[in-house]
């Protein structure tokens, strides 16, 4: 076995261990307070509520096992099982150009690996969501969903591919600084067209029509000097009962949008101080943040798959045989497969960074509304959405992009009393 086999395969287990461990100990500790509401919230949220919660997060993390599994599996058997060096095979015997054959490759896997988890969805949509009451779906409006991401996957991926593997043949040992500046400008131009544009294509949205209420948000607006193109309700009631607000969009395409289900909750200062939330995440400009480093860290991937599709040993242990298949291509796919079995372990940090924007947040919106009205509305929507109030701690400190609800609360009325 070569060295970087055994090191592949090593941080595999330990990912795949590590993720295991995890969802069971947040299955146990969700389980061991499920008889019992927390002290803080036990006059706003009732004991079934609160049991409904327990057991939608213990079904849809067991749901999760199936998918660490599968992933696993399917990382293994395209790599030292050699379904990626069969792949590459089989498009040789059809396409020559090495721009052409990379694209299958890249194409094939990527709707191989999406047939796969197609069952884990419908399980978990006409499953866990049916029985907990959150779905709206039909298997007609599934079909529609998939069939427009995919299409929309292959016109707006296709180019960016087509361009990346360009870049990688043409520009020399620099190439990853070229791609880094295709990357960079594709995800703004995405970012600046999808709300007018890629949204519509899913959901319905339509100016808030509620005169008070409207004027309510446009004070606060002012108020917080945010300008944006429009404020618009949108139909995820048709999907789901979950509920939820944000801004989109970039420079003068940012909106604001309700969902439906939302405003049906949540009265008019509640509502106000979400959005001022939200609103908090612009001031404190955690979007362009969060975009900068994004950009940074993939401006460091690329950099290290620029060596990394250099080294024979790279593609030899991953199950590839480089003298029989075009490289660049490859490179590229076996890095971003490979990917998360090495950085799994920095997930907390990406998560402690979002957790501390909450909070900055929320201490805008405690400045700038009411805390008291965003822990009121914070509570509806934890009762609504289902959401745990008594996560494992360790769990949560690796995947949850929110603090927990606990400390969250806590913070708010701390900040209401000062």
């Amino acid at each position: 076995m070569q060295t970087f086999t055994a090191v592949f395969l090593v941080a595999l287990l330990l990912t795949f261990c590590a993720r295991v461990w995890l969802a069971t100990r947040h299955i146990h500790h969700v389980l061991a307070h499920r008889d019992r509401v927390p002290d803080d919230f036990s006059s706003r949220i009732d004991l079934e509520a609160h049991q409904k919660a327990a057991d939608y997060t213990c079904a849809k993390t067991r749901l999760g096992y199936a998918g660490i599994t599968l992933e696993t599996a399917l990382l293994l058997i395209f790599t030292l099982g050699g379904g990626l060096h069969a792949l590459a095979v089989f498009w040789s015997d059809w396409l020559t150009d090495p721009l052409a054959h990379g694209m299958a490759l890249i194409i094939s896997t990527m709707l191989l690996m999406g047939a796969a988890e197609i069952p884990i969805s419908l399980y978990r949509t006409f499953v866990i969501e049916q029985r907990f009451g959150f779905n709206k779906m039909t298997p007609r409006m599934f079909l529609a969903d998939l069939v427009k991401r995919t299409l929309l996957g292959m016109l707006f991926g296709i180019p960016l591919l087509l361009g990346f593997l360009w870049l990688m043949e043409k520009m020399g040992e620099n190439w990853w600084l070229y791609a880094w500046l295709a990357w960079m400008g594709f995800n703004l131009v995405v970012l600046a067209i999808y709300p007018t544009w890629i949204a519509p294509l899913f959901n319905k949205f339509t100016p808030l029509q509620d005169a008070a209420l409207r004027a309510r948000i446009e004070q606060l607006m002012r108020k917080c000097g945010f300008k944006s193109s429009g404020l618009f309700v949108m139909d995820g009631s048709r999907r789901s009962n979950h509920g939820n607000a944000y801004f989109t969009g970039f420079g003068k395409t940012k909106r604001i949008v309700f969902f439906d289900t939302l405003l049906s909750r949540l009265d008019g200062s509640e509502i106000e101080a979400v959005l001022a939330h939200e609103l908090g995440h612009f001031k404190r400009r955690h979007v362009i943040k969060r975009i900068v480093w994004s950009f940074a860290m993939s401006l460091i991937f690329l950099w290290v798959l620029g060596y990394l599709m250099q080294q024979n040993w790279f593609y030899q242990g991953l199950g590839v045989s480089v003298s029989s298949v075009p490289s660049t291509a490859m490179a590229l796919l076996l890095f971003f497969l490979v990917m998360p079995a090495f950085t799994f372990l920095f997930q907390p940090l990406a998560s402690l960074y979002s957790r501390k924007h909450e909070f900055e947040a929320d201490e805008y919106a405690a400045r700038n509304a009411s805390a008291a009205d965003l822990v009121r509305a914070l509570v509806k929507l934890y009762q609504d959405n289902a959401a745990t109030l008594t996560p494992d701690p360790l769990h949560s400190a690796f995947y949850d992009s929110h603090p927990p609800a606990a400390m969250r609360i806590a913070r708010l009325q701390n900040l209401a009393h000062n």
